[in-house]
């Protein structure tokens, strides 16, 4: 929420006998109905100076507790701490990949016209959504003749480093067609299925091409989903260190010291993650994956797209059997259906823990679920020919027990975070480095450049972080001749103070 203290003042020349309110510390009266009633009554306006005024949040930056106006949210100029107002302008939405461009005009989102569209500026608007130029695609066009509150359209020629400035509002599409991104190829498994992991089927290799084996070190693992050459999707209480591989295009369960496995670059939980809420995670591979038809990315869910009850889904895993068991040697798979939120928090069900970044998938009358190894593994559906990630396994009671459903990671009410994480690291790079291009985006001043460093969280902060993260701050700065002496401001992070 925020708040607003407004002032206004008159004077009063005729005060009431008895004196209901006292303006401060004057002899001044006036009636207590005359208290925070937008009109100055008290010769200094002391009787408008305490009134508070509840005005609600029209957009929030990101997770974090601040609000903007809906008129600030890609106006061009970074009004958000960490700029997240200027990073969420495209977004592809509805299961035909339509792409779309938030108008501030009219505070909702907008289709594109076809108008003039090519290739290079598919590629250009994937990248500012948060994909690699390279795993582009290729686009479509859709009949959409009436948008009730307008469309975007090229302005003509015109390529920037913010792909959305390069759009203008227009009444109509020259034919009526407007664009389907594809800024990836997913959701394609080049062997079909013919049972949740307990009970379930072996699986074959094409079955669950996007499937991935975590393993630390220490002999933890998970499960996990490709969303991208470089990108993984698990749950947030899996990688609680470094140290994780990540195995690929198998069936049976590989080993630690496989050299197949894929090391882990960056790991990113979501900011508030708590118990098992705000359950996923996402990790950068230090390598990308190679595709081929036992390796494929599943499809994030595009905005729009939501699940209701009695949806079939399907999960996949490496975890025990039932509770007694190891682990399985091979890839199981098996068939759920989503189940009612409301009902799933039915108090002999999981009793009111189930928020709305979870959901719940399962049989109440079937012994069909996921153990422990399955953890942030992939739940998934097939709609318009596409395998689209529905949730991460998360958490749930006795693995295999009837009329418990087990609750699973909400993956579209994540989609912004995960794109802000994809982009901002396409875009800054690692660490220190990253943090000290962050203050090239347009419009960040230094002061901003500073509320920036207060909210940064990464894998292994510590002091000497902190010092790589001044050097590359001065010598940044120092490179563009700003005129600031860094040393003479104290930045805060985690905790821990440096000047």
């Amino acid at each position: 929420m925020c708040y607003i203290i407004a002032s206004f003042h008159l004077v009063t020349r005729n005060v009431a006998p008895v004196c209901e309110t006292r303006c401060g510390l004057s002899e001044d009266c006036i009636f207590s109905s005359q208290w925070c009633d937008g009109t100055v009554d008290c010769p200094k306006g002391e009787d408008e100076m305490s009134c508070w005024v509840t005005i609600p949040c029209e957009k929030r930056c990101g997770s974090s507790v601040h609000c903007i106006f809906s008129s600030q949210w890609c106006d061009g100029t970074v009004n958000c701490p960490n700029g997240e107002d200027e990073m969420s302008c495209l977004r592809l939405y509805g299961a035909d990949f339509q792409l779309q461009v938030y108008s501030t005009l009219k505070s909702t989102w907008l289709p594109v016209c076809a108008d003039d569209w090519t290739d290079d500026y598919g590629r250009f608007a994937c990248q500012d959504i948060g994909y690699n130029r390279q795993s582009y695609k290729g686009y479509n066009t859709l009949l959409f003749r009436f948008a009730p509150n307008g469309y975007f359209k090229l302005k003509t020629g015109l390529l920037t480093s913010k792909f959305y400035t390069g759009m203008e509002y227009s009444n109509s599409c020259l034919f009526g067609y407007v664009v389907s991104l594809r800024c990836i190829d997913c959701g394609v498994a080049y062997k079909s299925v013919t049972s949740r992991i307990t009970g379930g089927s072996i699986a074959s290799l094409g079955n669950w091409p996007w499937q991935v084996n975590l393993q630390h070190r220490k002999g933890e693992f998970c499960g996990g989903s490709i969303i991208s050459p470089k990108w993984i999707v698990t749950a947030a209480h899996c990688p609680t260190a470094s140290d994780w591989k990540v195995f690929s295009g198998t069936l049976t369960l590989p080993s630690y010291s496989d050299t197949s496995g894929l090391l882990v670059q960056t790991i990113f939980t979501h900011p508030v993650y708590k118990s098992y809420d705000n359950d996923i995670a996402i990790m950068k591979l230090q390598d990308e994956i190679t595709f081929d038809n036992y390796t494929q990315p599943v499809c994030l869910p595009n905005y729009g797209m939501y699940w209701g009850a009695d949806t079939t889904c399907w999960i996949s895993g490496w975890g025990r059997t039932n509770e007694a068991s190891s682990t399985s040697t091979y890839l199981r798979y098996a068939q759920v259906l989503v189940v009612d939120s409301n009902k799933c928090n039915y108090s002999n069900l999981h009793n009111g823990r189930i928020t709305s970044s979870m959901l719940c998938a399962g049989y109440l009358s079937e012994v069909r679920d996921t153990c422990q190894g399955d953890n942030g593994g992939p739940l998934v559906t097939f709609t318009n020919a596409r395998w689209w990630l529905v949730g991460d396994a998360s958490w749930g009671f006795d693995c295999g027990q009837a009329n418990i459903p087990g609750v699973y990671g909400n993956v579209t009410v994540f989609l912004e975070w995960i794109y802000l994480q994809m982009k901002s690291m396409l875009a800054y790079g690692e660490g220190p480095h990253r943090l000290a291009k962050l203050f090239l985006i347009e419009g960040f001043s230094f002061d901003r450049w500073i509320k920036i460093l207060r909210i940064v969280r990464f894998e292994g902060f510590n002091r000497s972080i902190e010092r790589k993260i001044l050097r590359s701050i001065e010598r940044t700065f120092s490179a563009k001749s700003f005129d600031f002496d860094i040393r003479s401001r104290r930045i805060s992070i985690r905790g821990s103070n440096f000047e």
